[in-house]
């Protein structure tokens, strides 16, 4: 990734809170450890900030470095659940209206191997993630929850099905010995919020279908082991090769810690989502965090 103004001015919004994809999402407000219902992590600001999106009913779309704009699945697959939890709070049919958008896109851009192609305006050699797979599972489970489309079951099976194939077969999941690691980006090293956003994904399918009970808690067990590897001391960490997080992934972790915390009752998350509350309220390690972050994108290629 280049150094330009392009990115200068990304990197800028995204540290300092103003980008859309990157709004501020606590723990959701509606979710539910037994039944599909809200989502678990807040992602309403991504709809009700984006006024010009919000005055018609069309899909988000993503500008990329060279000015062309691609509809970005996770992008869409966020606004979707958003508004879901909108619809929930409000009974309002233009919420409702935005989430069935999302929710149609996701059946017609399915690829028949149960994919959704993420990555290939960025990375053409490794279009497909595990935490697009997740999300996208969610958003259909919550329409099949409304309509009791099979369809839409279906569908969030299949998006499953791919995220949980092995990574040298094509698939998004990388096994080493006991561990299943979910890869948001497949040729690169793990990902902490995509791998819960991915988790997430089999919470809501095991749901609705009992047989993915073991694979589940064989990622959960994994998360646990690895969660560790994310604390440098003062901060968390973006990623297992060690890049810190920005602020704002940090309190994503924060939000998606207490919400795992809520579903499983481990003990470990809600150590750690203390544990970084605590960095973040210590204004010399938010200071120092934010310097590095800073550092590490001006070094990046």
């Amino acid at each position: 990734m280049s150094l330009n103004i392009y990115n200068l001015k990304k990197w800028t919004r995204m540290l300092t809170g103003r980008s859309l994809m990157h709004v501020r999402q606590n723990i959701g407000n509606y979710f539910s450890s037994t039944e599909i219902k809200g989502y678990y992590n807040d992602l309403t600001l991504k709809v009700t900030q984006d006024i010009p999106l919000l005055n018609k009913l069309e899909l988000p779309v993503n500008i990329t470095e060279d000015g062309n704009k691609v509809y970005f699945p996770v992008q869409i697959f966020q606004y979707g659940l958003g508004a879901y939890d909108l619809y929930l709070e409000t009974k309002e049919q233009r919420f409702l209206d935005r989430f069935n958008l999302c929710a149609t896109w996701a059946i017609k851009q399915q690829l028949n191997n149960g994919a959704w192609d993420n990555f290939s305006f960025v990375y053409p050699n490794a279009p497909y993630g595990a935490m697009c797979q997740g999300e996208g599972a969610s958003l259909l489970l919550r329409a099949y929850m409304l309509t009791k489309n099979e369809e839409y079951l279906k569908a969030a099976k299949k998006a499953i099905d791919f995220m949980l194939l092995p990574v040298e077969k094509g698939g998004t999941t990388l096994y080493q010995n006991e561990d299943i690691i979910l890869l948001e980006y497949t040729h690169l090293p793990m990902v902490l919020n995509g791998f819960i956003f991915a988790w997430f994904g089999l919470a809501d399918i095991c749901l609705a279908e009992s047989q993915y009970a073991d694979v589940k808690g064989k990622t959960l067990n994994t998360l646990e082991k690895l969660l560790p590897h994310f604390d440098n001391g003062y901060w968390s960490l973006y990623s297992l090769d060690k890049k810190i997080a920005s602020p704002f992934y940090h309190n994503l972790h924060l939000a998606q810690l207490q919400a795992l915390y809520q579903l499983t009752g481990k003990e470990i998350f809600n150590i750690y989502a203390n544990k970084w509350a605590a960095y973040q309220e210590n204004i010399f390690y938010k200071g120092r965090a934010f310097v590095q972050k800073a550092w590490q994108k001006i070094k990046e290629k």
